[in-house]
């Protein structure tokens, strides 16, 4: 059964099913949902999608059940895309799909996970999300017959390898994607959307926390013009409702922001296809120069009030800890593996192997084995 195509009113420079570079591995299919469609459903019920549910997103998943998650976090992310998506009449499907795969490849404990994991791989390919989030829905994931991986169209591969590093994954890698062009719109989205969802999610979680305060949130322009907007509209407003609805036209702001900046660069540079976006090959999707400005103060506010905590921290510590001593133990007794993993060892090599463990493993799953390696009472 071949696929369907989606509605008639996107623009021309959207993706379309219609005319997708297709899948690397040809299947039949039950239905004609769309290609992109499609994707989205196969990320959705992938193994790796679920595991986000336990990923830190800022804080670990035992300081509190409120928290972001990864899985939180990306869902926060699609509904983001998909307003941006809507409003410049893109492709939904697949910009909703983009943002459930692009932390896919993420490891346990956050950012501090991926820190430690290029380290111990250095000489051996190194560590990077996105390339593992690529890997995972391109090989990593066992679902399906006669291959591995999810096989999602190409659109949604060039996406997951061009977010946010779109040249710096290797050549051999790189080779089928266009090295060198930039991306779908809706791909270029993703990274703003991401950033969107993070600054304002995190805002609410640090103040949950009491690692930040309404005070000293008071020092970011942004957020102290736009709070003060919505304490005029509700004068009686208490901090927990403040909050919220500051944060709510934060993100409002910001779509708004990035939406009539595409629009104009897109009639700027006089794209009407697809055709016409790689010719010109400039990214369009960006905030304007004052919310640039503006969003940088609130992302430096973030780094050093919150990233930087002295809590945050003395967990981000602990994570090394864990993940170093756990990737040491692998190398050094591979028959600690998991089978399905040791039956990876001669196409991959050891370290490639260990780190794709650690790095699918969440950060509970990631305690558990620390304990059953190395404290002597724990049942293995």
């Amino acid at each position: 059964m071949t696929e369907s195509t989606e509605r008639n009113d996107m623009a021309g420079y959207a993706c379309s099913s219609a005319a997708s570079r297709g899948r690397r591995h040809f299947e039949e299919f039950r239905d004609n949902r769309p290609a992109f469609e499609r994707d989205r459903d196969r990320i959705i019920h992938c193994a790796a999608f679920r595991r986000l549910e336990y990923k830190t997103q800022v804080f670990v998943n035992h300081e509190g059940d409120y928290y972001r998650t990864r899985l939180t976090h990306s869902l926060e992310v699609a509904q983001i895309g998909r307003a941006i998506a809507r409003k410049l009449h893109l492709n939904e499907e697949l910009t909703e799909a983009l943002a459930l795969a692009h932390d896919l490849g993420h490891t346990p404990f956050g950012h501090t996970g991926e820190d430690v994991l290029n380290r111990l791989m250095q000489g051996y390919g190194g560590f990077e999300h996105n390339l593992q989030s690529f890997r995972v829905v391109d090989e990593l994931e066992e679902r399906y017959p006669g291959f591995n991986g999810l096989n999602l169209t190409w659109e949604l591969r060039e996406g997951i390898i061009k977010h946010s590093s779109p040249y710096d994954a290797p050549l051999e890698t790189m080779a089928g994607f266009l090295p060198g062009v930039v991306p779908s719109i809706e791909a270029q989205i993703i990274n703003y959307a991401d950033e969107i969802a993070y600054n304002n999610h995190d805002i609410d979680d640090g103040l949950k926390a009491g690692y930040i305060t309404l005070e000293l949130l008071e020092q970011v322009d942004l957020w102290r013009e736009v709070s003060s907007t919505v304490r005029q509209k509700y004068p009686a407003i208490d901090d927990k409702r403040l909050v919220l609805q500051t944060v709510s036209a934060l993100i409002g702001i910001l779509i708004g922001d990035i939406c009539s900046t595409i629009s104009c660069n897109i009639e700027n540079f006089g794209i009407s296809t697809r055709d016409e976006l790689q010719r010109v090959n400039r990214p369009v999707a960006h905030f304007s120069e004052n919310i640039t400005t503006r969003n940088m103060e609130l992302k430096r506010f973030l780094f050093q009030n919150l990233y930087r905590h002295y809590k945050v921290d003395r967990m981000r510590v602990k994570a090394e800890i864990f993940i170093t001593r756990l990737f040491e133990t692998y190398l050094r007794h591979p028959n600690l593996l998991p089978p399905k993993y040791q039956s990876r060892l001669e196409p991959f090599g050891l370290e490639r192997v260990v780190c794709d463990y650690i790095a699918g493993m969440t950060d509970r799953f990631a305690l558990d084995e620390y304990k059953r390696l190395f404290e002597p009472y724990e049942r293995v």
